[in-house]
């Protein structure tokens, strides 16, 4: 009876899936404000009529700031536990590829703009510096002292290519996600480094640190399979997004 009793107890709490759906669900909020109501407020302006919209606009923004840090937990635990890195790098830099012009049209007004790239190159950057920090793990021979030198430079490599292509949340995304590497044994201290380092980066970040109640109460499963679903997911709705504003007669707003 006891270890029935064990064995239930351990599927309480949220799944792998329940994660990643709260944090799509807090992205797409936060996109459908910066995509749609940020070309309305540019192109009405910032006045006293607009004042409730702009209000509105702001909580979405903020409620979205709990999506990255999710990922970002989500990305160190797929990298934990995936049979094979190389495979999990590559889907992330080809839908890195595949979203660039719906990014570029959702939140810039064109289908080519370079100095801005989506979140999707931090993610890959962001596994190449754990799969760096890896590397240096398997050869503790070398001595503590030049492995703290191997992966500074790991992570500092990591964090001036992301700044070099300004993608989106840059350098201390990159920053965030191995600080939170780096914690991983304590799930809470994890999410709460990570989102630590995302308010350095700007206080509108606050809003981040609620992801550690659903982290919390995360269970370790995989639940659904979503994963093709996220990857689809992101350029989809951007794109959806987008044509939303166009059609609006919106889309012509440059927002850069």
């Amino acid at each position: 009876m006891e270890s029935i009793t064990g064995a239930a107890g351990k599927e309480k709490g949220m799944t792998g899936s329940s994660l990643k759906m709260i944090a799509i669900i807090t992205m797409f909020i936060d996109h459908t404000a910066a995509v749609i109501l940020e070309r309305v407020l540019y192109g009405q302006g910032l006045s006293a009529e607009t004042m409730n919209l702009y209000i509105v606009y702001m909580v979405m923004r903020l409620i979205g700031r709990l999506g990255f840090p999710i990922f970002c937990f989500l990305l160190i635990e797929g990298f934990c536990h995936t049979r094979n890195v190389k495979k999990y790098a590559l889907r992330l830099f080809l839908f890195a590829l595949l979203s660039e012009i719906p990014f570029d049209l959702g939140f810039i007004g064109s289908a080519f703009y370079w100095q801005y790239q989506n979140v999707f190159f931090t993610l890959f950057i962001g596994l190449l510096v754990l799969i760096g920090f890896r590397f240096g793990e398997e050869r503790i021979r070398w001595g503590r002292a030049f492995l703290i030198v191997f992966d500074f430079l790991v992570l500092l490599a990591g964090m001036c290519a992301a700044n070099w292509l300004m993608t989106d949340y840059s350098g201390m995304g990159v920053l965030t996600i191995a600080a939170m590497y780096l914690f991983r044994k304590n799930r809470v201290l994890e999410a709460g480094v990570g989102c630590t380092v995302l308010t350095m980066m700007s206080l509108s970040e606050l809003t981040a640190f609620f992801t550690l109640i659903p982290i919390h109460m995360y269970n370790g499963k995989r639940g659904w399979n979503l994963k093709w679903f996220f990857y689809v997911f992101y350029p989809a709705h951007i794109l959806l997004l987008y044509l939303a504003a166009y059609a609006m007669g919106l889309g012509g707003i440059m927002l850069r």
